[in-house]
């Protein structure tokens, strides 16, 4: 497995979700701590893992929907993200 492929698919996916979650909490984002910040940033990295796992799976069961499951896997971190800076589950 190309380990550049994989840097450049999470760096790619990081963007993309901090992205969702800039456009989706401003206000929020506007008022954090630097300590919530962090929180948000923890929360993402923690579900990054299970994240790219199904993401991967996806693209290899069905490769024409690799796009929509990245786009998918986007949203799923952001809202690791969004969840710790509105306090919500």
């Amino acid at each position: 497995m190309n380990t550049n492929t994989l840097d450049l698919l999470a760096t790619k996916l990081a963007e993309a979700a901090l992205t969702v979650l800039v456009r989706s909490c401003r206000k929020e984002l506007a008022a954090a701590s630097s300590d919530d910040l962090e929180a948000a940033c923890a929360a993402m990295r923690a579900k990054a893992r299970s994240v790219i796992d199904q993401l991967l799976d996806d693209a290899r069961a069905a490769p024409w929907v690799a796009e929509a499951a990245f786009h998918a896997a986007a949203l799923d971190l952001a809202q690791a993200g969004i969840a710790v800076l509105r306090k919500t589950d």
